[in-house]
């Protein structure tokens, strides 16, 4: 009696990079995955962008088990979104991180349809965050003559509202009212150079954020006034 075989994944060009991955990890150090499988502790909470151009991991040059990942369109952090909220309570509380990095990215596809009004679905609901961050800072945004640089602009600004949402959180809050150790840090990255563009703010406490916020809108103005 001859049994059939299952019929050949359309993806099996995947699970054989999969394989060779796993083997090469493991013929230069066999015990990788078993320390990987015994514990998770990393410093980091990395809220970013779903581009697939944006790997966390690997544009800070950390292995698996050292970054905790939250991911969406264009990096928005909101109060109602019990997603995000659940990755960074389990983040903050349980995992105990030290640093929450919110980090946008230049040329961000759903920075720019927020920017031009552009239609594409579903998303535009989500986007309209974004839009709101537009509305906010309508008058920074003038300033700039050259689309691409405005739109750059917009995604610093969002990275910074971003911050100010994520410092605003009660998670937060409650983890820096009991002492914990916990900074928030706003960053744009480049997807021309691969560099990481540092927005000058850190937030280790509440009584901090607007001198946070005040100066990184300064920073992003006085760049303005340079390159305009």
């Amino acid at each position: 009696m001859t049994t059939s075989q299952p019929p050949k994944s359309r993806l099996a060009h995947l699970l054989e990079r999969n394989r060779a991955w796993s083997l090469d990890l493991r013929a230069r150090d066999p015990d990788y995955f078993r320390r990987l499988a015994d514990q998770q502790a990393p410093k980091y909470l990395w809220i970013g962008c779903s581009d697939s151009r944006v790997p966390a991991n690997q544009i800070i040059d950390m292995a698996p088990g050292e970054v905790f990942v939250q991911r969406n369109v264009a990096n928005v952090v909101v109060h109602t979104d019990l997603n995000c909220l659940s990755a960074m309570q389990f983040a903050v509380d349980v995992l105990k991180v030290e640093h929450i990095l919110v980090v946008g990215h230049y040329g961000c596809g759903g920075v720019k349809a927020a920017l031009e009004g552009a239609r594409l679905g579903l998303v535009d609901n989500w986007l309209r965050h974004v839009g709101d961050v537009a509305q906010k800072h309508a008058g920074t945004l003038e300033k700039v003559d050259l689309a691409t640089l405005r739109h750059a602009r917009l995604c610093e600004l969002n990275v910074i509202e971003q911050v100010v949402n994520v410092a605003q959180t009660t998670v937060v809050m409650d983890a820096w009212e009991r002492g914990q150790n916990l900074t928030v840090h706003g960053w744009c990255y480049s997807l021309e150079h691969g560099l990481v563009n540092d927005l000058g703010l850190e937030i280790a406490q509440h009584s901090q954020l607007p001198e946070q916020y005040h100066r990184a809108l300064t920073r992003l103005h006085d760049n303005l006034l340079r390159t305009a």
